[in-house]
């Protein structure tokens, strides 16, 4: 039933379609991410008008943690012409709660990405069925 559901949502979230509100951008990663058992750090690059570029895996690490470089998301995200961008990355532990290193890479990236006119939407954890949102958070 999940692979029934992971691909239903696959096809729903393509290149170009518009992730029109939280719960689109909520019920995609909790699909991709939620059932991992070792950390994804992942990026949405969105267009102007918010729609998908394209899903890119940025780093993949162990069951607790996983490197992230802004130098390396700025490459990336002008190869890709991004305008926007959403982070997320799970906690295959199960508990939903940044961690101070989450809030710094945040705010690193936040700040790398504007130098380049890229704005980031959000940044959510994923550990299994829950979701934080940075930005509903005011982390952001």
């Amino acid at each position: 039933m999940l692979a029934a559901a992971r691909h239903v949502l696959n096809h729903r979230v393509r290149r170009g379609d518009a992730l029109s509100s939280p719960n689109a951008v909520r019920d995609h990663l909790r699909l991709k991410l939620g059932t991992l058992e070792h950390e994804v750090f992942v990026a949405l690059m969105l267009d102007s008008r918010d729609r998908l570029i394209e899903y890119v895996e940025l780093s993949r690490g162990t069951l607790a943690q996983t490197s992230v470089y802004p130098r390396e998301v700025v490459k990336i995200a002008l190869a890709r012409n991004a305008a926007a961008m959403i982070f997320a990355h799970n906690y295959p532990s199960g508990v939903a709660e940044p961690s101070r290193a989450d809030v710094l890479l945040t705010q690193s990236l936040k700040q790398a990405l504007a130098l380049v006119d890229v704005r980031i939407l959000d940044h959510s954890i994923v550990a299994g069925a829950d979701i934080l949102s940075s930005a509903e958070r005011g982390l952001l």
